[in-house]
């Protein structure tokens, strides 16, 4: 049986602005979404606390959301988990755990997925530095929410909540985000 045209994975492409290396633009389809991206710009050979957003194609693995905070995603092929507050992310690349969703207390370094900020009340984990994980190559590399006038971002991709309502509505078809 064939795909329907209206069914099919795409790509959505993500760039970098030609003013601001540290904003960008999402495409998906029709749709342009205005983004924050790393605060050293796009990096072809991202490292751990560089602040650069990786400059690749990211597959969208999983959401996390607060159910506390009406952000539940209603339509997506990808798996959801609630955050809850002692929910964290491994930063740690000498850990076994690098990388990787944590509970938290936790004995190394990690931050936070309940955070009072906000910015990760709904995030898509990415595939990035996951198979297989390298220490140092980067961690915790998200989409999820912006700060105030789009300040740049530790290296994740950050949207506006009413541009992440946009996406998650076409998240269901998108295969990768492809970073250029």
């Amino acid at each position: 049986m064939a795909i329907s045209k209206a069914n099919r994975p795409i790509t959505a492409f993500v760039r970098a602005r030609p003013s601001d290396r540290r904003r960008g633009i999402i495409s998906i389809g029709p749709l342009r979404l205005a983004c924050a991206l790393g605060r050293s710009g796009l990096n072809q050979h991202k490292r751990e606390g560089d602040g650069a957003t990786p400059r690749a194609s990211l597959v969208p693995i999983r959401i996390f959301y607060r159910a506390d905070q009406n952000l539940r995603p209603t339509t997506s092929r990808l798996p959801q988990q609630i955050i809850r507050p002692d929910d964290g992310w491994c930063d740690a690349p000498g850990s076994f755990s690098y990388n990787r969703h944590i509970k938290i207390p936790f004995n190394k370094s990690h931050e936070r997925l309940w955070r009072d900020d906000h910015l990760y009340d709904l995030v898509i984990e990415t595939d990035w530095n996951t198979c297989p994980r390298l220490p140092y190559r980067g961690s915790a590399i998200f989409i999820h929410l912006a700060r105030d006038g789009y300040k740049p971002t530790e290296g994740c991709i950050a949207l506006s909540r009413k541009d992440m309502r946009l996406l998650l509505m076409w998240l269901g078809r998108i295969r990768c985000f492809k970073i250029s």
